[in-house]
């Protein structure tokens, strides 16, 4: 499972935790302009935005992004959407098909905003093949956000592709985009202040601790609670203006529901998920910024200050360790 968010203050920033059970050896890739990316069943792309994210660090010739900004300040991510998620299993004519680890390379190289994402998406038909044998295709939603402050969530669903503006800056797994936001209403009456005594005026209340105002919020690591969760975080955050704090800022929004190892048992005989790492992204300025689960330290890549026009991949390895 994951959580991904956006904060807006000095500039617009878009990350995610990525919750697993098991690591692929991710890595930051970075994608230059010049590098071909190809596809199964559309055209490939041989000029197209650079970009730069983490994909899994088995595959060396393909980037299979978890998620990922270009150069125009587009970002992008996949999170899981089990047992919702439902891509075809046929070839659509007048779509472009495009296989289901094809779509964030496919649109970030294509598209410098999310209402162009909008307009592509739209046309767009996922299917359901597989990398290879060993990498089935992920039942995944996506969010997206942009340097303008606008963001959407896609699901493929049994009903077909949903489009929802994301208002509350989160995305988190299932159940569908619509069924989360409309459980906030549960929730109105949490706040980030001390509050009054309205239960009985006969009552003689006292304020044992501070924080009361948050009593009710979920504390559990299922995808409804940390939901609602990240968008109260989210909601109440403050920063300075300036960039160390605001990427501070976000990495503690997303540390509000990372995941400890050994809280969520998956399965035997010792498989527990964890927030394997936290990423943010500069949207304004195509900075990437991540920590991994054994560091706490934050790298950074500054996309712009790459060789851009390049047609070679470019891997980085995550920093996995915090002390000598």
């Amino acid at each position: 499972m994951c959580t991904a968010a956006t904060f807006n203050s000095k500039c617009h920033y878009f990350g995610r935790n990525f919750d697993y059970e098991i690591s692929y050896d991710e890595e930051i890739a970075i994608v230059p302009r010049n590098y071909e990316l190809s596809f199964n069943h559309v055209d490939n792309l041989k000029n197209h935005n650079a970009i730069v994210g983490i994909a899994a660090g088995v595959i060396k010739d393909y980037p299979l992004f978890y998620d990922a900004v270009n150069e125009k300040g587009l970002g992008m991510a996949g999170l899981n959407f089990e047992n919702y998620a439902v891509y075809s299993s046929d070839i659509v004519d007048n779509k472009n098909n495009i296989a289901q680890f094809e779509f964030i390379p496919y649109v970030l190289g294509m598209c410098d905003t999310v209402d162009e994402a909008r307009d592509l998406i739209n046309n767009i038909n996922i299917t359901n093949e597989s990398f290879n044998p060993k990498l089935p295709a992920s039942e995944l939603h996506w969010m997206l956000s942009d340097k303008t402050g606008k963001s959407i969530v896609v699901e493929f669903t049994k009903d077909g592709i949903k489009i929802y503006d994301n208002n509350v800056g989160v995305l988190t797994n299932a159940p569908s985009f619509d069924m989360q936001t409309f459980n906030l209403n549960n929730y109105l009456k949490i706040s980030n202040k001390q509050p009054d005594n309205v239960i009985d005026k006969d009552f003689e209340s006292f304020e044992y601790s501070r924080g009361m105002g948050a009593i009710g919020l979920p504390g559990d690591y299922s995808s409804m609670s940390r939901f609602v969760k990240t968008v109260f975080v989210r909601g109440n955050s403050i920063a300075k203006d300036d960039e160390i704090s605001c990427v501070n800022q976000f990495f503690h929004i997303l540390n509000s529901v990372e995941q400890p190892k050994g809280a969520t048992f998956v399965s035997e005989p010792d498989l527990y998920e964890y927030t394997i790492y936290t990423s943010c992204m500069n949207l304004d300025e195509a900075v990437y910024y991540c920590k991994t689960y054994d560091n706490f330290s934050i790298s950074k890549i500054d996309l712009l200050k790459e060789d851009l026009d390049s047609d070679e991949l470019k891997f980085f390895k995550l920093a996995k360790e915090n002390f000598d």
